[in-house]
């Protein structure tokens, strides 16, 4: 390796920075654009949110088997090789005319390109930098996925408005190419296994058990009693695969992934702060989103600028916590930000009814993203810290699948939570202004009817007692998904207090 590209050069950061930037954003720009996609593949809604969770579910369910194969191929040809097989997907995806071509470019190319790039990601960091540049990189690329979900709903409304979803697929084809330009900064590493090391019924096992496990979640809001089933049976093909990969160390073979690992106190659970924080994260933007859209009637770059906050807030915070510890630990830091994202969700329980503006959602956007800024940035080093060389590339699938499963997790877990908020609201709203109805369920449920059909809220607003009703069932929705991403937090936060808070390795 490089000396001096490895100490005095942040060009390999940016390269893999890219990396993660595209590969998240390409799960959260396309939300905006749904409808104009149905338009111009004629096809309707549902197939194209399953094509977008089946992107998903196929980064997730391959993230294991690229990590260990890193150790194989050597993780800067691995990361070039899905660098390039995404390029293919994406412009596939660009010039699709059916959703089943949208399907084999987006969701199965780039879901496969994507989950061999994000493991390298963070090892070619990790193992390219060391001491506080190492710190910084890590919060850099560790921030750079949530930065691109938080701004995809800017990015892809300026394309859908202005110009056309296709164009956002072939600006990730441009950043695609300034990637594969500057490859020779990338640093090489020399394999440290066999391809007779791989283990294939590992990853078999694995792969069945995080497909279901993804899809479970991803259909939680369809069908709840099946969606369980689904996911138990993940669970326990996963339990399945701890035993298997345990018993074939025990027999001296490698494994794909050593559950070893797993004793590390802060990688196992920083893991589950980079789940926890991406879920509040990606389901809060999801419901505020959902909002802007379906209430305000805003169009996609309206919302996009709406939640701008949140994305200032996360880069800006991020991109200061490094510095913060010469003086502070990454632990305190953490917590700090926990506590600052409580508040953030706090304040914004309080600010969303029919007549909320881009300036009453600000303040708490921009704490939300603040916070997160912290936790983020922080929290793939803190992981890492303790981990030898030698499992590094491992280590770093084990972060990258938390955080794949946490974005999943996010929509289908905060979908949820708005139909019960949505449920209760409506009771609440009856109670208040038809009390003569309260506890009739039929009334209810055609009020709930009634009030999915509104078009527009100026229809709404012909009807002076529905406005009421509706101001309450937005509001009382809308504070009890807050609610809960504050809890989510408040259990990041706990589990950040259970961090070892020794000094990260140089």
């Amino acid at each position: 390796m490089n000396e001096t590209i490895k100490e005095n050069s942040w060009v390999p950061l940016i390269v893999v920075a890219l990396a993660s930037f595209i590969v998240a954003l390409d799960a959260t720009f396309m939300n905006v654009s749904i409808s104009q996609v149905v338009v111009d593949l004629n096809t309707d809604v549902s197939t194209i949110q399953s094509i977008m969770s089946f992107y998903t579910l196929i980064t997730a369910a391959f993230m294991l088997l690229s990590a260990k194969l890193q150790d194989i191929v050597d993780k800067k040809k691995l990361f070039l090789i899905g660098t390039a097989l995404y390029g293919v997907g994406t412009f596939t995806a660009s010039i699709s005319s059916s959703a089943g071509m949208l399907f084999v470019g987006w969701a199965a190319i780039e879901g496969v390109a994507g989950a061999l790039m994000m493991p390298a990601t963070v090892s070619i960091i990790s193992g390219t930098y060391s001491g506080e540049k190492r710190t910084v990189a890590l919060a850099i690329v560790g921030v750079m996925g949530a930065v691109a979900a938080a701004v995809g709903p800017l990015f892809g409304g300026v394309m859908t408005t202005f110009l056309s979803w296709r164009y956002g697929f072939a600006v990730e084809l441009i950043i695609v190419f300034v990637i594969l330009i500057f490859r020779n900064s990338i640093p090489h590493f020399e394999p440290t296994e066999s391809r007779s090391d791989l283990d294939i019924s590992g990853a078999i096992i694995s792969f069945i058990g995080l497909v279901l496990l993804v899809l479970g979640i991803l259909s939680l809001s369809k069908d709840f009693t099946t969606s369980i089933g689904i996911i138990v049976v993940g669970l326990i093909a996963l339990v399945a695969f701890a035993y298997f990969e345990i018993r074939r160390k025990r027999n001296g073979k490698v494994p794909l992934l050593d559950m070893e690992l797993f004793k590390d106190r802060n990688l196992r659970v920083g893991t589950i702060i980079l789940l926890l924080s991406y879920l509040a994260m990606g389901g809060g933007l999801f419901a505020v989103s959902l909002f802007l859209q379906s209430v305000l009637q805003l169009n996609a770059f309206n919302t996009g600028v709406t939640t701008l906050p949140l994305t200032l807030g996360l880069l800006i915070f991020a991109v200061l916590a490094p510095s913060l510890t010469e003086k502070l630990s990454h632990k305190k830091i953490m917590a700090i930000g926990c506590i600052m994202a409580i508040i953030g969700c706090l304040m914004l329980s309080y600010q969303f009814r029919l007549d909320t503006t881009l300036w009453t959602l600000l303040p708490g956007l921009l704490v939300l993203g603040a916070g997160l800024g912290f936790i983020m940035a922080l929290c793939t080093d803190i992981s890492l810290s303790n981990i030898p060389a030698e499992s590094q590339n491992n280590a770093s699938g084990v972060n990258s699948t938390g955080t794949s499963l946490g974005e999943s997790m996010g929509t289908a877990v905060i979908g949820i939570i708005l139909i019960l908020g949505v449920m209760g609201g409506i009771s609440t709203a009856v109670d208040t202004y038809a009390p003569d109805h309260s506890g009739d369920e039929q009334f209810q449920l055609e009020v709930a009817n009634y009030f999915q059909k509104v078009a527009t809220i100026d229809d709404l607003k012909q009807d002076s007692t529905l406005v009421d009703v509706a101001n309450i069932i937005i509001q009382n929705t809308m504070a009890f998904v807050m609610q809960v991403t504050a809890l989510i937090m408040g259990v990041v936060f706990l589990l950040t207090l259970r961090l070892k808070d020794n000094k990260i390795k140089q």
